[in-house]
């Protein structure tokens, strides 16, 4: 995380200093210090004198930095901040400080960003106390959007974070659906409809308040979607992006699975430079994995067999191949990716080599969990 903190009096310079020492040695952040105080701070080389305007800076620190902190008034904070919001899911964390040093509080992404955490953080280092405002956490409650980020889940529409949030605020209650594996101790104010809810029907149990499910089902006050979803694809050169993605979106609605729980697009090698491949993977933010043909070879199951793709790449099958490699084999930090980790072992072939115009599809899900924090 890049942090950008700035002061506008030689105290709060000194105090963003304190700041610095404490979030680098404790989570290795790469922290830089600006200020507005005076031209003499120029002289100091761990402190940049901020020429522009404040609004010309905090531009430039929402484009390339990952949390803003400043050290003054909240109205300077606001009125900077203030013509570049975009979205809660989207807005980096905020956090403003007097400088005295006595209060630290988020003002913007505190629950998705994590500026709630940073500021319990910051002010814990430096004796100062975290002044926290969103409602679920002064009132103790479970914070829905926290729990998806924690689990990388994707949020399906942000309107439902609030929707949850107030019938947990109202009633103290709110009911969850996971088609996955369940890790943690559950709160209190959450139920879990499962396998032991005997007496409800799974039209019920996926009327939850909050279901998260690779499948859309469009019946719970908010969705959330696991990156577990895998293809596995060969095409003839030259494929477009539209073309891929209109034969991707057609089979994944066949299944009734999202777009937006695909993580990883994989192939053969000798395919990386295709340029269909690389924009339909930006597109959807999707991690592009490609593998050796001896790495296809190696990987064990029963697939569809092609002596035409064999005699074109080396390889009998290339699309199942590769959509169970990418599920089952890859490894975060063989292969320095971080846009996606498949460690666990398990998956599920949900949709086996399926052709069209030249292009071929395999659909694989990894075995997936979320993980309440203990209590």
């Amino acid at each position: 995380m890049k942090i950008a903190i700035i002061s506008f009096t030689r105290r709060g310079a000194e105090l963003s200093r304190r700041m610095r020492w404490q979030i680098e040695k404790q989570l290795s952040y790469e922290v830089a210090l600006y200020t507005k105080c005076s031209n003499e701070l120029q002289e100091e080389a761990d402190i940049r004198f901020v020429e522009e305007t404040l609004g010309d800076w905090t531009k430039e620190q929402f484009e390339k930095s990952e949390a803003l902190i400043f050290i003054g008034a909240c109205g300077i904070a606001v009125r900077a901040i203030a013509p570049f919001l975009k979205s809660k899911l989207t807005d980096i964390p905020v956090l403003v400080a007097e400088e005295s040093g006595n209060y630290v509080i988020p003002i913007l992404s505190g629950h998705y960003g994590g500026g709630n955490e940073l500021a319990a953080f910051i002010a814990e280092g430096i004796g100062a106390t975290a002044v926290i405002t969103t409602a679920t956490d002064v009132n103790g409650l479970f914070a829905v959007d926290v729990f998806a980020k924690k689990n990388h889940l994707l949020i399906g529409e942000k309107k439902g974070i609030a929707k949850v949030s107030e019938k947990l605020l109202e009633e103290k209650h709110i009911t969850l659906k996971i088609e996955g594996s369940v890790l943690g101790a559950v709160p209190p104010e959450v139920t879990l409809l499962d396998k032991k809810n005997e007496k409800m029907s799974e039209d019920e149990k996926l009327q939850a308040d909050v279901l998260v499910s690779s499948k859309d089902r469009g019946v719970a006050l908010l969705q959330l979607y696991p990156k577990s979803v895998v293809l596995g694809m060969g095409c003839k050169k030259g494929k477009t992006c539209e073309e891929i993605e209109a034969f991707v979106l057609e089979q994944l609605g066949r299944l009734h699975i999202s777009i937006k729980s695909v993580g990883v697009l994989a192939t053969i090698d000798c395919k990386k430079e295709e340029q269909g491949f690389l924009d339909f993977a930006e597109k959807y933010g999707l991690c592009f994995l490609t593998f050796g043909k001896e790495e296809l070879e190696a990987v064990e199951g029963d697939f569809a067999s092609s002596s035409f793709v064999k005699q074109q790449v080396g390889i009998d099958n290339v699309c199942e191949r590769a959509a169970v490699a990418a599920a089952t084999e890859y490894r975060q930090n063989e292969r320095q990716n971080p846009c996606c980790d498949t460690k666990e072992k398990g998956y599920c072939l949900l949709l086996k080599k399926t052709a069209k115009n030249g292009m071929t599809l395999a659909v694989a899900e990894k075995k997936w969990s979320v993980t309440f924090d203990e209590t």
